[in-house]
């Protein structure tokens, strides 16, 4: 893949120790609260207990309400007594049937309660997804390259001891990921939802309050962290805007986020329809991670009245229009920087991540995983057939197949990224400010790095370091001559920086 753009990026360093990325997780240590819920393999059983006899007609009064119900929820045969239930959800909620999604709360009616560490679980229903996989193969995605996002996993759910059906498991985000993830859970935790657009509204809090959300430090009420977060946004001139946005938002997990969005066609997000994510202000560092959220519409299921040919074909620069209601993606794209850094991204997703080298196997092994419980949920909208066609191709006219979709967009991407500059399939060097050369890139146990004699000269000694995408450094080398050869055996597949004699670039490991 050659790459004819070089970016420079501010480094944060938390700490010099060497901790590595697990490929499924963006975590940095072991043993974290759900582990062992969503690094397992096992198709998890829940059972929810209510007492009540007319127990449905309560969730849906209390649906309206936004109350819990309690209820003993038994997982894996271990009990939980007095854990709240409730249905969860808007479009997913309000599908045709009885299969809702639920959230359970653990803590809700017994103080500490919790399950594998966790406080919250939520149970969706994949209303839209014949296939019941696109969830899951998606926030896989996000964790295998290191970005934010929740897990997922399957459940079979069992409501008085009716089968319910299979759901996916999916982590909450609340002050438990945020210290999974950022190791900080004191910062304001705001959601984009119900209309996120990032778009300024002036000084006043209560213009803000009917567009997001405040999770954390409710009693507080502080929004002026978001307002300051949106006014650079908004009102910094481009001459200033990428030094301005990047004292306030951690830019690495909102591209991350951009183009997974864009590759996976997924709509219902930012990109789209404005909202499903979270922004977390990172008391730590001072500024706001981007958190992907609600995924379960990937691979073209949002179509924004598109056609299924259009959303294969989206633009890896989609705005809906008007281009104004989305101004982060809009001024980050008009930022030479930004955009470099975005397509950057986009290159290394596509040449070793949606590939169907790649994403085929994974699919394969999780249909002979959950097609026996699929098989048997009779509360799904839609039939055994629909799920073994929506695998390999479209159902229903407008239901993407998996397959299908990841090999059309796949080329569709690759033909975009051809004309900014990103050849895939061409691995020879990525060149840094005529600087650096790297070759290959990516690539698997070792990479040689070199340097024209004059920069050796200037610098005399080159420290060489490679940094994961939270700023951590992993690896470092010294040398005094124009070659380097660096081994990273040890070191998991994924996107990393690699910093030498003041200059950044962008490496991919691969398996």
């Amino acid at each position: 893949m050659r790459i004819f753009f070089f970016q420079c990026t501010l480094i944060i360093l938390f700490s010099s120790n060497n901790f590595f990325l697990n490929p499924d997780s963006n975590c940095f240590s072991q043993n974290n609260a759900g582990d062992s819920t969503f690094f397992s393999s096992q198709i998890h059983e829940i059972q929810i207990n209510f007492s009540q006899p007319n127990y449905w007609d309560s969730l849906v009064a209390n649906k309206l309400l936004d109350l819990m119900m309690a209820a003993t929820v038994t997982i894996n045969g271990v009990v939980f007594d007095s854990c709240g239930v409730q249905f969860k959800g808007n479009s997913s909620y309000n599908a045709p049937g009885n299969k809702k999604p639920f959230k359970i709360n653990f803590n809700e009616y017994k103080s500490g309660q919790k399950f594998d560490g966790l406080k919250t679980i939520n149970l969706n229903n994949s209303m839209k997804d014949p296939t019941l996989m696109r969830e899951k193969i998606f926030y896989d995605f996000m964790h295998r390259n290191g970005f934010t996002s929740p897990r997922a996993t399957y459940a079979k759910l069992y409501l008085n001891g009716q089968y319910w059906g299979l759901y996916t498991l999916v982590e909450q985000v609340s002050k438990t990921f945020l210290e999974n993830r950022f190791f900080n859970d004191a910062g304001n935790l705001f959601k984009g939802d119900p209309q996120g657009t990032l778009q300024w509204l002036g000084q006043a809090d209560s213009s803000y309050y009917k567009k997001y959300e405040l999770k954390t430090n409710e009693d507080s009420n502080y929004w002026g962290d978001l307002k300051n977060l949106i006014d650079k946004i908004n009102n910094t001139l481009s001459a200033q805007f990428y030094d301005s946005l990047e004292k306030v938002i951690n830019t690495t997990s909102v591209i991350n986020g951009w183009a997974a969005n864009i590759v996976f066609s997924n709509l219902d997000s930012y990109q789209g329809s404005g909202h499903n994510y979270y922004l977390y202000h990172n008391t730590a560092t001072g500024k706001f991670e981007w958190i992907v959220w609600d995924c379960n519409e990937t691979f073209g299921n949002f179509t924004l009245g598109m056609t299924l040919t259009q959303m294969e074909n989206l633009s890896i620069f989609y705005v809906p229009s008007p281009a104004n209601i989305r101004p982060l993606t809009i001024k980050m794209n008009q930022n030479s920087n930004y955009k470099n850094m975005y397509v950057s991204t986009l290159c290394q997703i596509i040449e070793n991540e949606f590939t169907g080298s790649k994403l085929f196997p994974y699919i394969d092994s999780l249909y002979t995983r959950i097609k026996p419980d699929v098989y048997a949920d009779t509360k799904k909208p839609y039939s055994n057939q629909d799920f073994e066609n929506n695998i390999n191709s479209a159902v229903l006219n407008n239901i993407p197949g998996l397959k299908s979709f990841i090999n059309n967009r796949r080329s569709s991407i690759v033909n975009q990224l051809a004309a900014n500059g990103c050849f895939v399939g061409e691995k020879e060097f990525e060149e840094v400010d005529n600087k650096i050369m790297v070759y290959p890139n990516p690539f698997k146990t070792s990479t040689s790095i070199s340097f024209p004699e004059t920069f050796i000269k200037d610098e005399k000694i080159i420290k060489v370091s490679i940094y994961n995408l939270m700023g951590q450094e992993i690896y470092r080398q010294f040398c005094k001559e124009n070659k380097l050869r660096v081994s990273v055996k040890d070191i998991p597949s994924g996107i990393y920086l690699l910093k030498a004699g003041g200059q950044t670039a962008r490496i991919s490991i691969v398996d």
